[in-house]
């Protein structure tokens, strides 16, 4: 039976090469053509000497490195008064090297960042017009849009207003139960300032909070007004409006 032999996985010769030449401890400029010669027939005969197929490919490059060291080995007999300009072979090989790595290096990325995608899950737009609801009533001088926007606004206030130090405690908060709090509120005080009722700096707080305030207008127990742009935004039981 013939087996097809990748070299301990190489991806081939320039792979094998540069895996010597890491092995050497040597940077790729400062290569020996003749030691690295010698490394790489080395390891190709104790691959041959188990009866597996080496790839052509390991043996074409195997070929110009014998090829290489030859020349260097050999006088040089050409006329030194000729001006025939001849390409560097260990320069070329260096520069295979250097963009073989590189690429190398990129694939590398570019199966990190594949492993990254395995994680994510896209979603195929889909209408929403059928959850929409305008069950939310406010005043024509204000949108929902403005009542977001007053509300992130109010966290970014809150994050740089936070202590350096805080103690963090374990609380459930319930939407019922701030809905309850905030129209006892509004009946004692006929009106709330919005940012007000945001008076504990706690993430599960601030939303539950918010989400009362929905529900409550939504249900049109309370109404939210604004004089004009920009201003504080505040909120009326709706039996005082």
């Amino acid at each position: 039976m013939e087996y097809k032999f990748t070299i301990d996985k190489f991806q081939g010769p320039l792979d094998l090469l540069l895996h010597l030449i890491k092995e050497a401890d040597i940077d790729i400029f400062d290569i020996n053509i003749a030691e690295i010669t010698e490394q790489y027939l080395d390891y190709i005969d104790s691959m041959e000497s188990l009866n597996l197929n080496v790839d052509s490919e390991y043996l074409v490059m195997a070929a110009e490195l014998i090829w290489m060291k030859s020349r260097e080995l050999l006088p040089d007999d050409k006329d030194e008064d000729t001006d025939d300009y001849e390409d560097d072979p260990r320069e070329n090989l260096i520069n295979r090297l250097l963009e073989y790595q590189k690429y190398k290096e990129m694939a590398l990325e570019f199966r990190g960042l594949e492993e990254e995608r395995k994680y994510l899950y896209s979603k195929v737009p889909s209408e929403l017009t059928s959850f929409r609801s305008d069950d939310v009533k406010l005043d024509d001088d204000i949108s929902l849009d403005d009542l977001v926007k007053a509300f992130m606004e109010f966290q970014k206030r809150k994050y740089y207003e936070k202590p350096l130090e805080t103690v963090v405690t374990r609380k459930e908060y319930y939407v019922g139960k701030r809905c309850h709090d905030i129209m006892y509120r509004l009946r004692k005080n006929k009106k709330v300032k919005f940012e007000d009722l945001f008076d504990i700096r706690n993430r599960s707080y601030v939303v539950v909070t918010f989400l009362a305030i929905l529900d409550l207008a939504k249900k049109g127990n309370l109404r939210i007004k604004q004089n004009r742009n920009l201003d504080e935004i505040w909120l009326f039981s709706n039996e005082e409006v």
